[in-house]
């Protein structure tokens, strides 16, 4: 069976996050353990509150290195919602700057809607060959969230030697980073242990990448 690790840097919903991911069929960890962290098929990061906040509890557990480790040797990770939102450059809250883990350039900030938070089910925009939206069309996801990625600053290599990172877009107020595939890294910025039947096919698309 699939070996996951959900990491525990004391941020919120860790418990959904793993029985939607035991659900999907693996066996699921939760843990800060550095070897466990790093040996696991798979690692989630998860997020609920504010990027500060978690970029403190991550750096505790020293989790960008582990992070960092993994993606340096293609061991797969999964951001979820705070936690795809620190993969990048910074995060900008209440005017305060907070340096991320800098795995994608771009910034982290408020979103422009007229109500925020943005709160329930949205369509996303996934793009073709996408692989952790395959059988989704259409389907609705669950988000929370004040903050997003609303542009995407990676330049694609000039050489076409690198595979382009698949970006979903999704729209509340304007457009945002709704989730990620590039390579062993992978996020959603919604909530796929709350989104009911389409988070689960997400997430058990996701776990066939890791066989």
């Amino acid at each position: 069976m699939t070996r996951i690790v959900i990491l525990d840097y004391g941020s919120g919903n860790l418990r959904s996050a793993e029985r939607a991911v035991a659900r999907a069929g693996a066996e699921v960890t939760v843990t800060a353990d550095w070897d466990a962290a790093l040996d696991a098929d798979g690692l989630v990061v998860p997020g609920v509150g504010a990027f500060a906040a978690c970029m403190a509890g991550l750096r505790a557990v020293r989790g960008e290195q582990i992070i960092g480790r993994r993606l340096a040797g293609g061991r797969p990770v999964l951001g979820i919602c705070v936690g795809m939102q620190i993969l990048f450059t910074k995060g900008i809250e209440h005017g305060v700057t907070t340096e991320g883990c800098g795995e994608w350039p771009g910034t982290v900030d408020r979103l422009n809607a007229p109500v925020v938070p943005h709160m329930g089910w949205n369509t996303v925009e996934p793009p073709e060959g996408s692989v952790l939206f395959n059988g989704l069309a259409d389907a609705r996801f669950y988000f929370v969230h004040s903050y997003a990625a609303r542009s995407w600053d990676l330049e694609p290599d000039p050489a076409g030697r690198i595979e382009p990172p698949l970006v979903t877009w999704a729209e509340h107020g304007d457009r945002f980073v709704a989730a990620v595939e590039n390579g062993p890294l992978c996020a959603t910025q919604f909530h796929p242990e709350k989104s009911g039947d389409a988070g689960a096919q997400l997430l058990r698309n996701w776990l066939g990448t890791l066989r």
